[in-house]
C-alpha cells in the first residue's frame, strides 16, 4: 500500500526530493494529496508535510523552499541534531525532525548554494570552504543518507509493517586518464622539449630515463594500464574510465587522439570497463568543442558515449550539465571537491541532477565521488598513512548507510615513482578497506 502524503500543493521540487528520499533511499511508494478530508480518511501509512499537526498523523514541519519556483538567498541557520548537524530548523513540538529534512535535503543535494553568488578559485571553481556542509563540519558525513535512515526508523517505528529497501554497501573504482604516458606517444616536437629541458636543468637521471624508457628499455611510468586489470580481474572490480581527449594546451597534455598507440589503450580499456569522456579543461563551457570530444572518442570506440568527468573538476551549475544533457550524457561522476574529501552534495548515493534555473528534474544520473588520490597529496598535504586513514574513515562513513563509495584515481598514481611514491601500496590498502565485508 502507498504511503499517503499530504501536502499544501505539489511541484517539482516536492516530487523530486519525496523521490530521492522516500522512494530511491528508502523504498517506499507514495502518492500525494492536498485533500484533507482524503487524508484523514486514508487508512494506510500516512504523512503530514505542511504547517500545523491535525490529529496524531506523523508530521513534518515545512519550510518554504520546497513550495517556491525562484532562486534566493536563504538565511541558513545550523542546528545540533543528535550526532549530526542539520539546517532549516523548524519550530513545532509535533514535527517528528526539528528541523526541515525535505527543504534540507534538498538545498544540499541540488547545490542551491552554487547557484547564488559566490567567488570562484583560479580554476572557476565553486570553492569548498564556502560550502554550508563545510560551514557544519559535515562535509565528511552522507548526511542526506543519516537523515534518510533517521526518518525510516521513525515510520517504521509507527506503521511496523511498512518495508524499507534493503541497501548494500557498493564500491566504484574510477580512473582519469590525464596523461598516458610519461615519456612515450608524445610526438617529435614535445619529446625535443623535454630532452632540451632534462638538459638545461642538468638533470641527466632524467633524460637517461626518458630515453630508456622510449626505445622500450624501461617500461613508461604511467603505463600502469597492466596492473589495473590484473586488479581488476583479481579483485572482481568494476571500474571506470574517463579519457582526456581535447588538443594539447596548458592544462589539456594528454597524448593526441590520431596516435594508434593511444587509440589501441582506449579499445583495450573499453575491452574490460566502461570508458567515458574526461572533457578538456579548454572546452569548459563550450559545448562544440565538448562534442567534438564526445564524437572523437566514440569513433575510436565505435560506441555511444553517456559518461562523463570534468577535467580539474570544473563544474559551473547549471550550466555544465546542461551542456552535457544536450549531447545526450547519461551519467556524470564530476560531483565532488578537488581540495577537499567528503560529499559535496551530502549524500552517497546516484541522484538526479534537478536544475534549478530550469526548476524541473532531469535525466542526467549524478554518481558523487567521495575521495581523490590528489586531494590528498596535493591540497590536503597528507602523507601514505594519514591519506590512508582519511579513506578508511569516508568509507565506513559510506558503509554506516549502505551507500556507494566512490574512488577518483589517476594511472599515473599507480607509478610508484618520484611524488607517487609508496602510493601503488596506499592504493591497495584502500582496496582492501573497501572491498573487506566485514
Amino acid at each position: 500500500m502507498d504511503m499517503l502524503i499530504l501536502v499544501p500543493k505539489t511541484t517539482n521540487r516536492l516530487h523530486y526530493i519525496f523521490d530521492l528520499i522516500i522512494k530511491e533511499l528508502l523504498g517506499i511508494s507514495y502518492k500525494f494529496t492536498t485533500d484533507n478530508e482524503t487524508f484523514t480518511s486514508y487508512d494506510g501509512p500516512k504523512l503530514h508535510y505542511g504547517n500545523n499537526q491535525f490529529w496524531s498523523e506523523p508530521f513534518q514541519k515545512a519550510t518554504d523552499i520546497l513550495f517556491q519556483h525562484d532562486i534566493a538567498e536563504k538565511d541558513i541557520k545550523i542546528i545540533e541534531y543528535k550526532d549530526v548537524k542539520a539546517i532549516f530548523p523548524v519550530y513545532n513540538e509535533k514535527s517528528i525532525f526539528p528541523f526541515d529534512i525535505f527543504a534540507a535535503s534538498f538545498y544540499i543535494v541540488t547545490r542551491y548554494e552554487e547557484y547564488l553568488p559566490h567567488i570562484n578559485d583560479k580554476f572557476d571553481r565553486f570553492q569548498a570552504k564556502d560550502s554550508i556542509l563545510v560551514k557544519m563540519n559535515m562535509l565528511e558525513k552522507p548526511l542526506v543518507n543519516i537523515w534518510a535512515i533517521e526518518l525510516g526508523n521513525i515510520l517504521t517505528a509507527i506503521y511496523p509493517d511498512l518495508k524499507l529497501k534493503k541497501k548494500t554497501f557498493t564500491f566504484v573504482p574510477t580512473y582519469d586518464v590525464d596523461a598516458a604516458w610519461a615519456y612515450k606517444n608524445k610526438g617529435i616536437f614535445r619529446t625535443t622539449a623535454a630532452f632540451a629541458r632534462d638538459i638545461i636543468n642538468l638533470d641527466f637521471k632524467e633524460c637517461k630515463r626518458r630515453w630508456k624508457s622510449i626505445i622500450g628499455y624501461d617500461s613508461d611510468p604511467f603505463d600502469t594500464f597492466d596492473h589495473q586489470l590484473e586488479l581488476q580481474k583479481e579483485l572482481h572490480l568494476h571500474p571506470k574510465y574517463f579519457i582526456l581527449c581535447g588538443e594539447y594546451d596548458l592544462n589539456d597534455k594528454n597524448i593526441t587522439l590520431r596516435n594508434t598507440n593511444f587509440q589501441n589503450l582506449i579499445k583495450r580499456l573499453g575491452d574490460y570497463a566502461n570508458v567515458g569522456i574526461h572533457p578538456s579543461y579548454s572546452s569548459y563551457l563550450n559545448k562544440e568543442k565538448v562534442k567534438t570530444e564526445v564524437t572523437n572518442l566514440s569513433k575510436v570506440l565505435n560506441r555511444e558515449i553517456t559518461m562523463s568527468r570534468q577535467h580539474f573538476l570544473r563544474l559551473r551549475l547549471p550550466l555544465s550539465y546542461q551542456i552535457l544533457i544536450d549531447l545526450d550524457i547519461t551519467d556524470d561522476y564530476s560531483m565532488g571537491y578537488a581540495t577537499l574529501a567528503g560529499f559535496r552534495a551530502g549524500i552517497a548515493d546516484t541522484f538526479k541532477f534537478f536544475d534549478l534555473e530550469h526548476d524541473n528534474v532531469t535525466n542526467l544520473n549524478i554518481h558523487p565521488f567521495a575521495l581523490m588520490d590528489g586531494t590528498m597529496r596535493d591540497y590536503l598535504d597528507l602523507n601514505i598513512d594519514e591519506s590512508y586513514e582519511k579513506a578508511a574513515k569516508l568509507i565506513q562513513e559510506v558503509k554506516n548507510v549502505n551507500g556507494t563509495f566512490i574512488l577518483l584515481w589517476h594511472n599515473e598514481t599507480l607509478s610508484d615513482e618520484k611524488r607517487w611514491g609508496g602510493w601503488k601500496a596506499l592504493y591497495h590498502r584502500i582496496l582492501d578497506c573497501a572491498l573487506d565485508k566485514s
